[in-house]
Formats: C-alpha cells, structure tokens, sequence
C-alpha cells in the first residue's frame, strides 16, 4: 500500500533542493527575504509533486523539467503573497504574512519579483523549444485566469446572491488551474500530446475538490490550518458552505463583520454543521475527486498513475 504523505515527502525534498537552487536569495536581500519568506516557512509542495509524479505516470525523467517544478510553486507563493494582503490576513502557514513582518509595499514587490522569476526559472528547462513555448503560454494563461478568479472572489462579497455555479467557475479559476497546469505541463513540456487533456481535466478537477475542501477546514481546522481560523465567514466569502446554507434560509450573525470572537465563529460552525452545508461540500469535493481520477484511464497502469489517485483522494480528507 502506497504511504501517501512519504511519497510525496520524498519529491517534496527534491523540490526544495531546486528551489535553493534556482532561486536563491540576491541584493537587496530583504526583497528576496521577503519572496522567499512563505516558501521558506515550509508547505505541503503540493503542486510541484504532482507535476512531478505526472511526469512519472509518462514514465518520463524529469530531471530535464525540474525547473518547472520550481515555477509552479513560485507562482504558487506570488499568488498566496498577494491574496495575504487583499485578504488582510495575519498568519499563512503557522508564520506572519509576508506584508505584516514586512510591510505592504514591500510585499507587493515580492510577489511581483516571484512572478517574474517563474518564467525565467521555467525557461531553464532542457527540451524542445516548441514544447517550451507552448508550456510559457501555458503557465501565462494560468495565471491571467487566477487574477481573474481572485477577482471574481472578491467581486462575490459585493452580491446579495451568488450561485453554486459562480461558486465552481471562481474556484476553477482561483484554484483548479495552476493545479491542472501542474499535472499537464509535464506532457506538454515531453511533447506526449495524448495525454494533455485527460492530465489537464485531472488536476482540474483535484483543484476544485481541494479547494472545496480547503473552505471546510477553515471552519472546522481550528488552530491545525497554520492561518486565521474562520477568517472566510467573518470576511464575507461566499464558499459553497455558505452558499448551500443560505439557499436553506441559515442566518450568519458574524458573515462579513470583519471581525468575530472564537465563540461567534464557534456558534456560527456550529449552525453550519446543523443545517448540513459543510456535509454537503464534502460530498461535492468526493464528487470532483471521483471525476479526476476516471480521467487518468488514459495512462498505462503504473505505480505513478496509483499514487496519482491516492493523492487525489488525500486532497479532500486532510485535516491541514
């Protein structure tokens, strides 16, 4: 039986060579402090492990690839960077945020620089440069379609009303894509055309269940997630808990106050589990999850390809 978390402890180790490798810290050395700060306090490495373990299941060596891998989760940190600050969140990963040790400005221009570096870390790649090209627009693309997601998300607080639909076109777009581009770039990069969508479709899919998932720990994680507990009802986030409870006609006392005791955002879990939303999301993340894995038929039986699978169900059954 494949160990889950060491499998991917093992690539995780991988990951963090590279990424000392590829981006190192450089004048003036607060800014690359403060790039590096999230990357440096740790994470799962999610993205860049399963970008590798696709390339695995093609039965390809991605030591040509690896600085992709490092792209990937510089993107990744870009986008949390600037969300922190949007959100006004206080804590990521059990550690200050990158604008509170530092300061806004500061961690504008970190994002920015990491944003940046991806590309030039993913241009370090060692394959046909037709392939490449088609990977730097994909990985472009991406991230275009997570501004427009976060945008999204944040337009959302702004409506009396927002529908599952909006719901999983946000998440599609916030999420999902930088997770399918983790799991199909490796095909793209080797030139294995076949096998682009099905990976796409893949990690699409994982991505919606993961964040899904993701807004169900923020209510019932509690210390465990390394951030601000039930920060996603008190800033007004309509995550399909929410909206599945008020299309049930749930009332939310402390939903988009800004700011709410541990005893308010206990009571508001607490009506939350009664009226079964945060139920009703986990299922939809089992869902998600189910229609991932169906589309990996397309690839030889392989241990990859299971660990694939096994990964896929851990998104949505972690408890941080």
């Amino acid at each position: 039986m494949l160990d889950v978390k060491a499998e991917v402890a093992k690539r995780a180790k991988i990951v963090d060579e590279a990424i000392d490798k590829y981006l190192p810290v450089k004048e003036p050395e607060e800014l690359y402090r403060a790039a590096r700060h999230l990357i440096d306090a740790g994470g799962k490495r999610l993205r860049p492990v399963l970008f590798l373990i696709s390339a695995e299941a093609l039965r390809k060596d991605w030591k040509n690839i690896l600085p992709a891998a490092v792209a990937i989760e510089t993107i990744h940190n870009f986008t949390l960077i600037h969300d922190d600050i949007m959100d006004r969140d206080e804590f990521r990963r059990g550690v200050p945020t990158v604008h509170k040790l530092f300061d806004e400005s500061t961690a504008i221009l970190a994002g920015d620089t990491l944003f940046a570096e991806a590309f030039e870390v993913l241009a370090k790649c060692n394959v046909d440069a037709k392939n490449l090209i088609r990977a730097v627009e994909l990985l472009a693309r991406v991230c275009v379609n997570i501004c427009e997601g976060q945008f999204l998300d944040m337009s959302f607080e702004k409506k009396r009303v927002v529908g599952e639909e909006d719901y999983i076109e946000m998440v599609k777009k916030k999420t999902g894509v930088l997770i399918a581009a983790s799991t199909s770039l490796p095909a793209i990069l080797f030139g294995e055309n076949k096998a682009v969508n099905a990976l796409w479709n893949f990690g699409l899919y994982c991505g919606i269940g993961f964040q899904i998932h993701d807004d169900v720990l923020d209510l019932v994680g509690k210390e465990r997630i390394g951030k601000d507990w039930g920060s996603d009802i008190v800033e007004g986030k309509k995550t399909l808990i929410v909206i599945n409870a008020f299309e049930k006609g749930v009332e939310i006392d402390i939903f988009g106050k800004g700011k709410a005791s541990k005893e308010e955002i206990e009571e508001a879990v607490n009506k939350l589990e009664e009226c079964g939303a945060i139920e009703y999301a986990k299922r939809r993340a089992e869902e998600y999850v189910e229609m991932a894995k169906k589309e990996l038929d397309v690839l030889e039986e392989s241990e990859a390809k299971e660990l694939l699978k096994a990964i896929s169900d851990y998104l949505i059954k972690r408890e941080y």
